[in-house]
């Protein structure tokens, strides 16, 4: 290469539309459910064609009863607006009965006053901007899940079919 231009320019495979991107959601807690469902209903709304792939505990966000918590335990970064000033919770505090319903209850609650939307919302928005949701079928079996616990709209599929969309997406995330 000949200058930093060059160097620097992002390289797109021919074969892949840079319009294109995947994202495998790992995580069910509130807190975790926002970051793949914003991302992918942002880009499904700038034209890009999105594919989320639900495993293991993310599978929970696909379920048609919601009942999502958010864990203080081993979550230091979690600061919430209380009392005037920003206040973390010492993980020993999550070993009391409660405290993790409390946490949730104070974070929906937060998420209501700062008017973000409910997963829930957010979830339909990604159907309805036909973002392409896959529920892991190892993941159903090993959980005991079946198609009638989760919401319509969605596709079946394992690992081999996630790959097939990663190796065609221009951005692949893993939430």
């Amino acid at each position: 290469m000949s200058n930093v231009a060059e160097m620097s320019s992002p390289q797109i495979n021919p074969g892949i539309d840079p319009n294109t991107m995947s994202i495998i959601v790992t995580k069910g807690s509130l807190d975790w459910a926002y970051p793949p469902f914003i991302l992918g209903t942002t880009a499904a709304a700038m034209g890009l064609e999105v594919t989320m792939f639900f495993t293991f505990y993310g599978l929970n966000l696909l379920m048609k009863d919601l009942d999502l918590q958010v864990s203080s335990l081993g979550n230091p970064a979690m600061k919430m607006p209380m009392m005037g000033m920003h206040m973390g919770m010492p993980n020993i505090v999550s070993a009391i009965p409660g405290v993790d319903a409390a946490a949730s209850k104070m974070m929906k609650n937060l998420m209501k006053k700062k008017g973000i939307a409910p997963i829930a919302e957010l979830r339909e928005l990604a159907v309805e901007a036909d973002v392409r949701l896959i529920a892991c079928q190892m993941t159903m079996d090993m959980f005991e899940y079946g198609q009638g616990d989760m919401i319509d709209g969605l596709e079946i599929g394992g690992a081999a079919t996630y790959i097939e969309v990663a190796t065609q997406s221009h951005i692949n995330l893993f939430i």
